[in-house]
């Protein structure tokens, strides 16, 4: 999955700073994902809590991120050039999309600022791998927009 990140950077990395950014942000993401998925010790609640709640605040930045910038720019760009195709992509992609943000923020709702305890730190690390499931899901719809609507536009759009 990080193999596929940093493809996707490489590949559409050039498409605009936001975009840039954004894909930065999903691999520091996966990047915090994969240290706290190795974790095993649930008993260490007091030094696994503040690990998932920094996770959370990355996950939340990076969905809003998606849903407020980026799924706006590339819709806008779309319309921008008459790209029917890309729209109807978009509608038919971003539903699905939405469903992994509804995962995502009820993983968040579960850590919720109050101590927890051992078994309820296992029932959140169980969670944590439908998470993981989720994004690797998120982030192949991703790039299909941003491949789509990407190459469809880039000829169009002028130099930089």
């Amino acid at each position: 999955m990080l193999e596929h990140c940093r493809n996707a950077r490489e590949r559409w990395g050039g498409v605009s700073d936001l975009i840039d950014r954004w894909l930065k942000e999903r691999q520091d993401v996966l990047v915090r994902y994969c240290e706290l998925s190795a974790e095993n010790d649930y008993s260490q609640t007091e030094s696994l809590r503040p690990k998932l709640v920094l996770l959370c605040e990355m996950l939340m930045d990076y969905v809003s991120a998606g849903h407020f910038e980026i799924y706006e720019q590339l819709v806008r760009e779309a319309r921008e050039f008459n790209d029917d195709e890309g729209l109807e992509l978009a509608a038919k992609v971003y539903p699905r999309i939405t469903e992994t943000t509804q995962v995502i923020l009820d993983f968040n709702d579960k850590i919720d600022g109050r101590e927890l305890s051992e078994s309820e730190m296992q029932a959140l690390f169980t969670e944590l791998s439908r998470v993981g499931e989720t994004l690797a899901s998120r982030y192949e719809l991703e790039d299909l927009l941003i491949a789509h609507l990407h190459t469809a536009n880039a000829d169009k759009a002028e130099p930089a």
